[in-house]
């Protein structure tokens, strides 16, 4: 797999990054996507000094001329995009405002068309490759006070099928994960704000919500992703993959 490249948006943190460092170690040239330059930076600056192949591109995903000159900068070829880029917000129908609908459709939904728009030019050079989207168990189940999430990834699911069928004959998979809670820094950051003095009990309880009793980690989904990207996962497309310790098929 030397020598393939991978683009990875929200590569800063979280899941982005545990992909970023994944992706870095299997000797794939990275390019990662991010909107936070301190960290994008330091996360070149850190997997750089260690002999690995990544660039931080500082781009605003939801701006169709930003992704464009972004994209048109990636020298050569690319064999995987994967729009991991995310946002969420907790509310009913009744308590989002139109602000919190907009923002969520422009970064989840938007940014991963636009991405997408503009790598097929390269993904389809020399063959083809593959487009990894994140969806999240919500795109397929009701999960509470999480109306405008939940719409966003279902768009995210019904994308990844669409441009599966349309681009196969191109030689281009499309597939989609949908985890269930994994253990990032916006998961301790929600948890403090909401919940402060309770943050053991309210962890305690979230985890607790996988069958498999705990959450995931951000190193379990950048696996699956990239045995999904990979030549490993070639025969694969079309199809979304639960990651969630067992909560839709153990629940249901």
């Amino acid at each position: 797999m030397k020598n393939k490249t991978v683009v990875i948006t929200g590569g800063a943190s979280g899941i982005g990054l545990a992909m970023v460092n994944k992706f870095a170690t299997e000797k794939w040239k990275v390019f990662f996507i991010d909107n936070n330059q301190a960290e994008g930076g330091k996360v070149e600056k850190e997997l750089k000094e260690k002999g690995y192949s990544v660039t931080f591109l500082n781009c605003n995903i939801t701006q169709a001329e930003s992704v464009k000159s972004t994209f048109e900068a990636i020298p050569g070829k690319i064999d995987t995009l994967i729009n991991n880029a995310g946002i969420s917000h907790i509310g009913k129908v009744e308590n989002t405002t139109e602000a919190d609908f907009e923002r969520l459709f422009q970064v989840n939904v938007k940014g991963s068309f636009l991405c997408i728009q503009a790598a097929l030019p390269k993904l389809k050079q020399d063959g083809g490759g593959s487009i990894l989207n994140m969806a999240s168990v919500a795109a397929t189940i009701g999960i509470p006070d999480r109306f405008a999430y939940s719409m966003t990834k279902g768009a995210m699911l019904t994308m990844t099928l669409s441009i599966a069928r349309d681009y196969v004959v191109d030689g281009i998979r499309c597939n989609c994960l949908s985890p269930g809670r994994v253990h990032t820094p916006f998961v301790d950051g929600f948890i403090a704000k909401t919940y402060p003095g309770q943050e053991k009990e309210m962890f305690d309880k979230l985890a607790a919500t996988q069958p498999i009793g705990r959450m995931g980690s951000p190193e379990e989904i950048a696996e699956l992703a990239y045995f999904i990207s990979s030549d490993t996962g070639g025969f694969i497309t079309g199809s979304n993959y639960n990651i969630d310790g067992g909560f839709m098929g153990l629940k249901m």
